[in-house]
């Protein structure tokens, strides 16, 4: 009985490559995007396109999944907290392994180091999820910037300064504010 759904749409069945290293298939796939994809500033919206272009490799150990996926990231700029959206190509690669057998077919359970362990097909499925939210959140931007020179917002009250770049306050330090009055006094007393 296998864990892995068959329907869900990023679990996918590589029985046509056999164990036969050296069979390829190609895939071109479009799926809704899974919850949770993405990080606090900017994340791809759940159930937005995620156009995939993979290979699926059969190689000595498992299967080697590697190609592109293109996904639309949408989220608020770190500095001036305006929406942004734009599109981002991720690399995907990832070695699913055989699941350790023994002389008659049957599967070993617990036979291998969990510390560095690659993910396991599941009878001959493999869940494309977990490597493609490790793709995409390590390719996501750590400070989402609207524009490269973006300005930010005025820290004394709020404003844009994109829009408005002239933007000041005539804010005197505390410690010259005795300075401040004491030209003051100096103007009184010239009138």
């Amino acid at each position: 009985m296998t864990s892995l759904d068959p329907r869900s749409p990023l679990v996918l069945d590589t029985r046509e490559l056999g164990r036969r290293a050296g069979a390829m298939k190609k895939l071109n796939f479009s799926v809704a995007a899974p919850a949770d994809l993405g990080v606090a500033m900017v994340a791809v919206p759940i159930g937005s396109d995620i156009e995939f272009d993979i290979r699926l490799e059969s190689v000595m150990d498992g299967v080697l999944v590697s190609g592109t996926a293109l996904v639309t990231v949408a989220g608020e700029c770190s500095r001036c907290l305006e929406p942004l959206a734009f599109d981002m190509e991720v690399d995907i690669q990832e070695l699913f392994e055989h699941p350790e057998t023994d002389s008659r077919g049957r599967t070993i359970e617990g036979s291998s180091d969990e510390d560095d362990e690659l993910p396991k097909l599941d009878q001959d499925l493999l869940d494309l999820e977990p490597t493609l939210r490790d793709a995409v959140v390590l390719a996501l931007p750590p400070v989402p910037l609207c524009q490269p020179d973006c300005l930010g917002m005025c820290v004394e009250c709020g404003v844009n300064l994109n829009d408005e770049p002239e933007h000041k306050h005539d804010v005197v330090d505390a410690r010259w504010s005795a300075l401040a009055d004491l030209v003051a006094k100096q103007g009184d007393e010239e009138e």
